[in-house]
């Protein structure tokens, strides 16, 4: 079994431009994880299908916009491998092989399925892709060997059942797949501008492409804390939908002071955004500065995807010999 003890594998759908939500929930843990282990992280084009299978067109759009929010997020090509999932066909033949020992009742049990099946009501989700989905999730990570997966405790049942698919083959061809284990990500709190969640459906979220021109209209319509209506009553920070921003990105004894002054009243709604855009403008300014240099050259981005590809490859192709050798193909 070839189990690098340092390895992680990852993917995002390409659904369209990344917000401060994504990066705070998911970017920021991986490019933590560049440095300390051998990374690998796709563009889940496939992926995407399952649900946008009728206007696939898109899709392909957003696959270099992602990779390009990935990099100026501080992903380096040279620290960690960035591929796109459908170039490369191993994913898909593992995908076919793990269906066949998959019981369908520990695909209808995933909560995941179960909620959207309910929710999502202007798409018909009734195909094998969307039922299957944890089985290509799970064809995607083993095909890697790798030890760590970065997950929310939301996405911890589909790990559990990845584990229990490599577990089942392992039982019926002999020890292969190790099973890999989660590597929790940091619960963040990104609230949307107006309460609810960051979300690109919801139209209240804030861009990583986002100049500070446009962003500055954006937060100073922001909702904070509804109960205060005048700067003269005492605000609370644990319900306001902006103070969960100032524990990101100010710093500890910065928090101090916008709890302080928000509490007793010192320190109004107004300030409160203006300092948040000061803040923001730094965090966001290297992000910035990156994707000029990106945009300035139109072939890198399809640089370090070929290069990733052909690593991403190669590691597959390996792994997959030793499919079908204990498959008898």
């Amino acid at each position: 079994m070839t189990t690098p003890d340092k390895r992680t594998v990852s993917g995002m759908r390409p659904t369209g431009p990344l917000h401060l939500g994504h990066y705070f929930g998911v970017l920021k843990n991986w490019v933590e994880m560049q440095h300390e282990m051998e990374a690998f992280f796709f563009v889940a084009d496939w992926h995407a299908l399952t649900s946008d299978y009728a206007e696939p067109s898109r899709i392909r759009e957003f696959v270099p916009e992602l990779v390009t929010d990935w990099v100026a997020a501080g992903l380096d090509p040279e620290k960690c491998v960035m591929f796109q999932q459908s170039h490369i066909k191993e994913h898909a033949e593992l995908h076919l092989i793990l269906s066949m020992i998959t019981p369908v009742s520990w695909l209808e049990r995933n909560p995941t399925y179960k909620e959207q099946k309910q929710e999502v009501v202007n798409k018909d989700l009734g195909n094998y892709g969307f039922l299957g989905y944890p089985v290509l999730m799970a064809s995607d990570i083993l095909i890697y060997h790798p030890k760590w997966v970065p997950v929310g405790q939301d996405q911890l049942p589909h790990l559990e059942l990845t584990r229990e698919i490599a577990r089942r083959f392992n039982f019926l061809y002999g020890d292969y797949f190790p099973e890999p284990e989660a590597r929790l990500t940091p619960a963040a709190k990104c609230p949307g501008l107006d309460g609810r969640k960051m979300s690109k459906s919801y139209g209240n979220a804030i861009y990583l492409r986002d100049t500070m021109e446009e962003i500055t209209p954006k937060v100073r319509g922001m909702f904070t804390d509804t109960n205060r209506l005048r700067k003269s009553d005492p605000g609370n920070p644990d319900v306001c939908n902006l103070f969960p921003y100032h524990e990101l990105m100010a710093s500890p004894e910065q928090q101090v002071e916008i709890r302080q002054g928000c509490t007793s009243a010192s320190l109004g709604c107004v300030d409160c955004k203006k300092i948040f855009l000061e803040n923001l403008g730094a965090f966001l300014g290297p992000l910035h500065e990156r994707r000029a240099a990106l945009l300035a050259n139109p072939k890198g981005i399809q640089d370090i995807l070929d290069a990733g590809d052909a690593r991403a490859r190669a590691e597959a192709s390996r792994i997959m010999d030793g499919v079908r050798d204990r498959l008898n193909f």
